[in-house]
C-alpha cells in the first residue's frame, strides 16, 4: 500500500476510535465512519468492509504498539523502573479518562463475536497483554530493579485492575487518587526499595 492509502486507512482508524470511544462498537455505522473521516462511501468501503474489521485493526494496532514500544526500550537497555514508570502514567490517565475509553466497545464487539461462536479473539488479546508485561518483569527482575514476584498475580491485578476502572469510567466519575492508589501499590509490589539493599 502506497504512503497516501496508508495516510487514508490512518486518519479511518483515527475517527473510528473516537466514534467507537464515545458510542460504543454497536451503535457505530460505516455511515459514521465515512461523515466523521470525510470520505464518501466508496472511499471507505476500498479500504474497510465493515465496522467489524476496522476494530480488529484498533485492536491490533493498539496491542503492536504497546508490544514495540516496551521491546524497543528494552533493546536500548533503559532502566526497567523507567519503562514501568512511563507506562503506568499512560495506564492512569486512562483511568481517568472516561471519554476515550474503549471498554464498552471491547465488551459489545467480543460478547457479539462469543455469541456467533468465533474463536475468542479477547483471550488472544490478552495472552498477547500478559507476555508483554511478562518480558518487562522479567527484564526488571534480571537487572535487579523489580523484586522476585508472582508475575502472573501482579499482571492479573494490573490487567483487571486498569479494565475495571475504565469500564466504570464510562458510567460514572472516577476519583483521581483511585489509579493512583492501584497502580501505586502494584509499583510498590515489584521495584525494589532501599530495604532491599537495591534500587528504589
Amino acid at each position: 500500500m502506497n504512503k497516501r492509502g496508508q495516510e487514508t486507512r490512518t486518519r479511518i482508524k483515527t475517527c473510528a476510535c473516537s466514534l467507537f470511544a464515545e458510542k460504543g462498537f454497536n451503535q457505530v455505522t460505516m455511515k459514521d465512519i465515512c461523515e466523521a473521516s470525510g470520505l464518501s462511501r466508496g472511499g471507505l468501503y476500498n479500504h474497510y468492509e465493515s465496522t467489524r474489521q476496522i476494530f480488529q485493526e484498533l485492536l491490533k494496532d493498539m496491542q503492536n504498539n504497546q508490544a514495540r514500544a516496551f521491546d524497543q526500550k528494552i533493546r536500548q537497555n533503559q532502566p526497567a523502573t523507567s519503562i514501568l514508570d512511563d507506562i503506568l502514567e499512560v495506564y492512569r490517565e486512562e483511568m481517568l479518562d472516561g471519554r476515550s475509553s474503549l471498554s464498552l466497545a471491547f465488551y459489545e464487539f467480543f460478547s457479539i463475536h462469543q455469541a456467533c461462536g468465533k474463536e475468542n479473539s479477547l483471550q488472544e488479546q490478552y495472552l498477547l497483554s500478559v507476555n508483554t508485561w511478562k518480558n518487562l518483569i522479567q527484564y526488571g527482575i534480571d537487572r535487579q530493579e523489580f523484586r522476585e514476584v508472582d508475575t502472573d498475580a501482579i499482571i492479573d491485578l494490573l490487567l483487571f485492575s486498569y479494565q475495571g476502572v475504565r469500564m466504570y469510567s464510562k458510567l460514572m466519575p472516577v476519583d483521581k487518587e483511585i489509579p493512583s492508589r492501584i497502580l501505586g501499590e502494584i509499583k510498590k509490589q515489584l521495584v525494589r526499595s532501599d530495604s532491599d539493599g537495591n534500587h528504589i
